[in-house]
């Protein structure tokens, strides 16, 4: 059980990481919103403040459009639907950090449970 929890944790910690991705991504990108909803808290100029999903691989870099900048940008901010996608990312990670949490202690508890039943003798009559 210790080898198949080993090799599921791998597994979750790569699920793990690959939901990190667009958790960071969604969240630069919602930083740049707040800052083009509250202009007086900002020094730059709403038509400067861009996300750019090109410079994080999500598209090729000849890809149009693939800078939003503006009132456009805070246009698909508002939208319900960049909301919900940033909420289930956010959801998406924490779960599968919480299963990667699980998978450890298990691994870890069962180590014990058989290090201390070899220690007692009696890992070895079963």
């Amino acid at each position: 059980f210790v080898g198949i929890t080993y090799v599921l944790s791998i597994v979750w910690l790569l699920v793990f990481a690959c939901s990190a991705v667009p958790v960071y991504i969604y969240f630069n990108t919602w930083t740049t919103c707040q800052s083009i909803a509250n202009p007086s808290k900002t020094s730059a100029s709403i038509g400067t403040l861009c996300a750019d999903a090109r410079m994080y691989g999500v598209l090729p870099w000849n890809a149009f459009p693939g800078k939003v900048c503006g009132t456009n940008l805070l246009s698909i901010c508002k939208t319900s639907e960049f909301q919900m996608t940033f909420h289930l990312f956010i959801a998406a990670f924490v779960g599968a950090a919480a299963t990667l949490v699980s998978l450890l202690t298990f691994m870890i508890a069962a180590t014990y449970n058989f290090a201390v039943l070899k220690l007692m003798g009696r890992g070895t009559k079963f």
